[in-house]
């Protein structure tokens, strides 16, 4: 059999964009002992390019997306998707993939953009007992209350881009006066915003995968941030964050959890990883996102909680390739 040749597509059209590179490094390496031609592919609104091994790029044919390498055109067997936001994690990259026939790493077109959705996708999923924090949605040119949205959610609470990630343009308002301020901060990243109720708890956070021979759903991570909520610098900066898997969590609340994960996972027609957020609030646990493209650096969630099931992330990452190629 023939090497398969795997596209590891990162980068992306927002603040994540690093981040997402990162992932790719991380899954290169997982993968560097697995039979597969590894390539990082680079992903911005000008251009699409593949880096080469001597470290050049080539250009993406979008037709077909192909690239040259050696003055031969050259095709890829398979695309893990590793794009944190737009295009990768909104359905417009799996579009375009199955329009030219390319398998793919993570779910289709209508989980990715039911989930990329935070609040549609809360909202949707509170119908089949999921429970949720109570929040309000802003669309750009709403002409929103300051004070309704402080009755319905009550402070403190948590404003955030609606289809953002990683706590980019995320606040913690506390006082009516911030919340303006707030909103037009989120709204700078795009697309609608979130107004969300705040929950003290304990934040947590599971991953699952499932193959046609088995359901994996990982240990739960426990996460304590140093700073005043889980933001950007606490999630990428290993001094301000405590990670801790498995969590400090009783059995029965774990088992909900895990429960509630693998659910999740079919009801919105999941592929690939994926690692659901949550919050512990008095013993009940809340959903906090959906993360179809979850990060995959060599420090993430997901490969910890991999190692944690006593795992290797190259064999699960393979496992998911080889499988999702069979259904093809």
């Amino acid at each position: 059999m023939a090497t398969r040749r795997i596209a590891i597509v990162a980068g992306g059209f927002s603040s994540e964009f690093p981040v997402s590179m990162k992932s790719a490094e991380g899954i290169k390496t997982f993968l560097e002992d697995t039979p597969y031609d590894t390539y990082i592919v680079k992903i911005t609104r000008d251009l699409w390019e593949v880096i080469l091994p001597d470290g050049t790029t080539s250009e993406i044919d979008k037709n077909d997306f192909s690239f040259v390498e050696g003055s031969k055109i050259k095709q890829f067997d398979f695309a893990y998707i590793t794009i944190h936001g737009v295009p990768g994690e909104n359905g417009a990259l799996q579009g375009y993939f199955d329009m030219i026939g390319l398998p793919y790493s993570c779910c289709g077109v209508f989980a990715a953009a039911l989930t990329a959705n935070k609040y549609s996708c809360n909202q949707y999923l509170s119908n089949f007992g999921v429970k949720i924090s109570p929040a309000v949605i802003i669309r750009p040119g709403d002409n929103y209350s300051v004070s309704d949205i402080v009755k319905q959610v009550t402070l403190p609470c948590f404003v955030k881009p609606n289809e953002g990630g990683s706590s980019f343009a995320t606040t913690k308002v506390k006082e009516v006066s911030e919340l303006a301020k707030a909103i037009e901060d989120a709204f700078g990243e795009g697309g609608n915003v979130i107004v969300e109720r705040f929950m003290h708890g304990t934040e947590v956070t599971c991953g699952c995968y499932k193959t046609d021979e088995k359901s994996v759903v990982f240990p739960i991570t426990e996460v304590v941030s140093k700073n005043e909520f889980f933001d950007y610098e606490a999630k990428y900066t290993a001094s301000k964050v405590e990670e801790i898997t498995p969590a400090r969590i009783s059995d029965d609340i774990a088992e909900e959890i895990s429960a509630t994960t693998s659910m999740i996972y079919d009801i919105i027609g999941a592929k690939g990883i994926i690692r659901i957020d949550y919050i512990i609030v008095q013993g009940v646990p809340y959903l906090l996102e959906v993360n179809t493209t979850p990060g995959m650096t060599v420090t993430s969630f997901i490969p910890q909680q991999i190692r944690a099931s006593k795992l290797e992330p190259g064999k699960v990452l393979s496992e998911i390739i080889e499988d999702i190629m069979q259904t093809k």
